[in-house]
C-alpha cells in the first residue's frame, strides 16, 4: 500500500518482523510533517550514508523512518551500549554492536557481517560526528568495496522536512575520487545546524 511520506518497499529490502511499531511510526511520522522522499533500492545488501549529521534529532527521525518503513536497516553502536539495559530496546530494531578494541577492525567486521547475511542495509554517518568536519570518515567506502555492495545516498534537509534518497553509487578502486564525487551530492542539503560544508 502506498504512502505520501514513505515510498514502496522494494522486495528485497530485509524486514522488521512487527506490525504495531511501523504502525505508530508513521502516525507520529505524520504528525511531525517530516517525510522520505525518493525510491529505496530494490538490493539485498547496500549502505545507507545519511548527511548532514548536525543533531540528535537526525537519528530521531532517520530511526522513525526506518521503522515506520518496517525496514530493518542495522545501525552500528558500541557493544557496550547494548550490554546494558537499552540492548532489550535496541537490538529488535537493527542496533548491532561494533568491538572497537579487536583484532579486527570496523572495516573487517561490517565487511564479515555482509558476506554472512543473505540480506543486511547498513545505515553510516559518513561525517563521524554532529560537529562540522573537514575531511569524512572513508570507512563507508572501504567496507562497500571489500564486501562489493552499493551505497545509497540520503540527503537529510530540514528546511523542507524530509529525507531524500539519493543516487546509487558502487565504489571503485579511486576512494578519492569517489568520496568527492559523493561529497559533492550532498552539498545543497542543510541539517538542523549547518550544512556538509567546512567552511
Amino acid at each position: 500500500m502506498s504512502d505520501p511520506i514513505l515510498p514502496v518497499v522494494p522486495p528485497q529490502a530485509p524486514r522488521l518482523d512487527s506490525r504495531f511499531w511501523p504502525w505508530l511510526a508513521r502516525g507520529l511520522l505524520r504528525l511531525s510533517g517530516w517525510q522520505l522522499l525518493g525510491t529505496l533500492p530494490d538490493v539485498p545488501k547496500v549502505i545507507i550514508i545519511g548527511a548532514p549529521h548536525s543533531s540528535y534529532w537526525d537519528g530521531v527521525w532517520g530511526l522513525m523512518m526506518k521503522v515506520a518503513l518496517g525496514v530493518n536497516i542495522n545501525i552500528m553502536i558500541k557493544r557496550e551500549v547494548l550490554e546494558g539495559p537499552l540492548g532489550v530496546i535496541l537490538r529488535p530494531i537493527g542496533m548491532i554492536p561494533i568491538n572497537r578494541t579487536a583484532a579486527l577492525n570496523v572495516v573487517g567486521q561490517m565487511a564479515q557481517r555482509f558476506n554472512q547475511q543473505e540480506r543486511m542495509w547498513l545505515g553510516i554517518t559518513p561525517e563521524g560526528t554532529r560537529k562540522r568536519v573537514t575531511h569524512w570518515k572513508s570507512g563507508f567506502l572501504r567496507i562497500a568495496h571489500e564486501a562489493n555492495v552499493p551505497i545509497q545516498t540520503l540527503f537529510i534537509d530540514y528546511p523542507s522536512k524530509s529525507f531524500t534518497l539519493g543516487p546509487l553509487i558502487h565504489a571503485s578502486d579511486d576512494a578519492e575520487a569517489d568520496m568527492a564525487t559523493i561529497r559533492a551530492l550532498f552539498r545543497p542539503y542543510r541539517g538542523k545546524h549547518r550544512n556538509t560544508e567546512a567552511t
